[in-house]
């Protein structure tokens, strides 16, 4: 059920987007206990000129960064949960990307069971379907 979507920066480079979206997923389901068969990575790449901190380019500060946005189901994490997750993200993505800014952001959105689904289904509702087998 999480959607995750990862923008590196950098050229784009299809054997780098499937080695994060396999270690991501991989760090996703042993954190975060999410089913990888129900968990999607999208990976857009953003080139260093065209990424910018504090009105400095990447390309300037001879960096890399990435921000990553999960969106997975309300409640279903501990806060310990989270900074595990933030934390084995950042080092993961450091090792595979080399010298990371400091400004690297993982942002974990929490949605409402009753506001998020696949399938046409709620989240809500397939838990509550779930109980019942």
């Amino acid at each position: 059920m999480p959607i995750i979507n990862l923008k590196v920066s950098g050229k784009e480079n299809s054997a780098l987007a499937k080695e994060l979206a396999k270690e991501i997923s991989s760090i996703t389901k042993d954190v975060l206990n999410k089913k990888p068969e129900v968990t999607v990575v999208t990976v857009s790449f953003v080139p260093d000129e065209l990424w910018f901190v504090n009105s400095a380019s990447l390309a300037e500060l001879k960096t890399n960064s990435f921000h990553l946005d999960i969106k997975i189901s309300d409640s279903t994490n501990l806060k310990s949960d989270k900074a595990s997750y933030i934390a084995a993200i950042h080092n993961s993505l450091s090792s595979h990307l080399g010298i990371i800014h400091p400004v690297s952001y993982t942002a974990i959105n929490e949605m409402k069971a009753d506001a998020y689904g696949y399938e046409g289904l709620t989240i809500e509702y397939k838990y509550i379907n779930n109980q019942k087998k």
